[in-house]
Formats: structure tokens, C-alpha cells, sequence
């Protein structure tokens, strides 16, 4: 025999709603391409070939490249994000390595309808900029070695104020009136 669920506590079942954030591919790769211009214009004039290179992040060839770091990095925030973007897995999932351009790079979010706005416009900013700092620092590892790191550091530092912005307002706070 089944007994039912009786819930207590009129919050357990908390209203969800679905926010889709979306980061076009077009301005991402703007954004790194503006950056590794920076890059270039400071690094000394006499290593020319190397300016050049890196220069060249958006041009044929090494915008694969550039794609293939950016598909990465949408998963791994999709990851990151996992207690709000988990899905099911469908039946006889096939998977290749081939790539793939995406106009637009999406994330739907499955929040409580207590979640807050300012966090969501938060989280979207952030992703930005990670994707942008996650290409870069790959980059940079590839045609200026020593742009790598401080790229690194900011993808990393970026994934984790995504990380703390999620957990600071999980739940409403709840102060007692009495101190004792």
C-alpha cells in the first residue's frame, strides 16, 4: 500500500520558471577579436610574426579554432550551471566531433520564481565575459605564451563569481525576532 506525500511546509513546492540566456556568436567573437587586438598593439614592435598571429584570431582557419574553444565553453558553464540546466538524456543519444558554427549560443535556465532578475542580468554578463576570456586564454597559449595566464586567471575568476552568484540567494533569510 502507497500512503501519499503530505509536504509541511508550503515552500517545498516551489513555482519554477524557464529563462533562456543567449549570447550571439557574432558579438562574442567581436569582443575576442578587439581583445586579442589590444594584445597585439602592446606587444613589442621587433616580434612582428607574432603580432601578427595574434592579430589574426577571427580570420579563416583560426576562427575554427575559436568556435571549437567557444562550443567548449558553453558546455562547461552549461555544466557549471548544473542544478539549473540539468536534462534527461534521450534515447540513443549519438554524439560526433564535428564542428559546428552556432549563431547563437543558449542556456535555459529552470529557476525558482523566487529567483532574482538582478542575478540573472548578472549571470549573463559573466557568461560573456567568460566565453571571451576562456577564447582568449587559448589563444594567447598558442601565439603569446606569456598573455596565457592572465587570461586563465580571469576565465577562472569569472567561473567563480558565476559559482557564488548562484548559491548567495538560494533561500529567503529568515531572522528571529527575540535573540533569545
Amino acid at each position: 500500500m502507497r500512503y501519499p506525500i503530505i509536504r509541511c511546509c508550503p515552500c517545498a513546492e516551489e513555482q519554477k520558471t524557464n529563462v533562456t540566456l543567449t549570447f550571439e556568436r557574432k558579438e562574442l567573437i567581436y569582443d575576442v577579436s578587439n581583445y586579442s587586438y589590444v594584445e597585439a598593439d602592446i606587444m613589442q614592435e621587433d616580434d612582428e610574426c607574432r603580432r601578427h598571429q595574434v592579430f589574426d584570431i577571427s580570420q579563416d582557419g583560426n576562427v575554427d579554432r575559436v568556435t571549437r574553444v567557444l562550443n567548449t565553453a558553453h558546455a562547461e558553464i552549461v555544466e557549471t550551471l548544473y542544478p539549473y540546466t540539468k536534462q534527461e538524456i534521450t534515447e540513443n543519444e549519438v554524439l560526433d566531433d564535428r564542428l559546428t558554427e552556432p549563431e547563437k549560443y543558449s542556456i535555459v535556465l529552470t529557476i525558482p520564481s523566487s529567483f532574482s532578475q538582478t542575478t540573472v542580468e548578472l549571470l549573463s554578463k559573466l557568461i560573456h565575459e567568460y566565453f571571451v576570456c576562456r577564447v582568449l586564454a587559448d589563444w594567447m597559449s598558442i601565439t603569446n605564451p606569456d598573455s596565457e595566464g592572465k587570461w586563465e586567471k580571469k576565465f577562472t575568476l569569472i567561473k567563480e563569481k558565476i559559482r557564488s552568484s548562484l548559491v548567495s540567494r538560494q533561500k529567503h533569510v529568515r531572522r528571529r525576532l527575540k535573540p533569545f
